[in-house]
């Protein structure tokens, strides 16, 4: 059974990508301006907090390419084939991104962000503040091949 659920940008983001490549995310600063059928006050008392937890829409993703199953990531044989819900890649059935980003700053209907890996014209379709107390307890446990993978991601 699978129920439809439909869902509206709340937001969207304005940056220097527009490539959808995976590394060398370190140094892009991005804006997230809120859709004018929103008032401003949506934004009001963000600043207060350091992160935010950005949910966007892959909407350059091709559909012909959804995983469903299991493959390498990155295509790479190196590494052991994955479920797609094992993975982050763009490539999934819902098209669905989550990153967690440094808030730097508010300016009306718009934030100012570090650390979102989502190309310039992304659809945003939820801001949340990080709180401590939905974050892990314990630490965090992934395979080696994560780290390869994520090597040049920031820089």
């Amino acid at each position: 059974m699978t129920t439809e659920i439909k869902l509206s940008s709340i937001a969207y983001v304005k940056n220097m990508r527009d490539d959808m490549s995976d590394d060398f995310w370190g140094n892009v600063l991005s804006e997230i301006t809120v859709i004018d059928e929103l008032p401003e006050e949506c934004l009001e008392g963000i600043e207060a907090f350091s992160h935010l937890e950005i949910i966007y829409h892959f909407n350059k993703a091709d559909e012909l390419k959804t995983l469903k199953g299991a493959a390498h990531p990155r295509e790479n044989k190196a590494w052991p084939n994955m479920g797609i819900f094992a993975q982050r890649k763009k490539d999934r059935p819902n098209h669905i991104g989550s990153t967690i980003v440094k808030l730097l700053s508010r300016k009306g209907r718009t934030i100012i962000v570090s650390h979102l890996d989502a190309d310039d014209g992304t659809p945003v379709l939820d801001i949340k503040p990080v709180v401590k107390e939905f974050l892990p307890e314990g630490e965090v446990i992934q395979p080696s091949w994560v780290s390869q993978l994520m090597k040049d991601y920031w820089k």
